[in-house]
């Protein structure tokens, strides 16, 4: 099972920092955690970057047990 790490409006939309989810890939990952944190989640995630162990990854990456899936929604702001 991965460790799935939630930042910024990903976090908010889930309610939660972390989790734990089962999936062979990222795509698999996500869609689980989709399931558990519902469709205001499932619209951060669309827009999001996904990293594994600290490596941006494409959504189709292997996932291994263990290994930290991060759900990293793009930034904005301004002074």
């Amino acid at each position: 099972m991965a460790q799935l790490r939630l930042f910024a409006q990903a976090r908010e939309a889930a309610g939660v920092s972390q989790a734990v989810c089962d999936g062979a890939t990222v795509e698999e990952v996500l869609q689980n955690a989709i399931v558990m944190f519902g469709p205001a989640f499932a619209e951060v995630v669309q827009m999001s970057k996904v990293w594994v162990n600290g490596e941006e990854v494409p959504r189709e990456h292997m996932v291994h047990n263990n290994d930290e899936v991060a759900v990293l929604p793009p930034v904005s702001g301004g002074m």
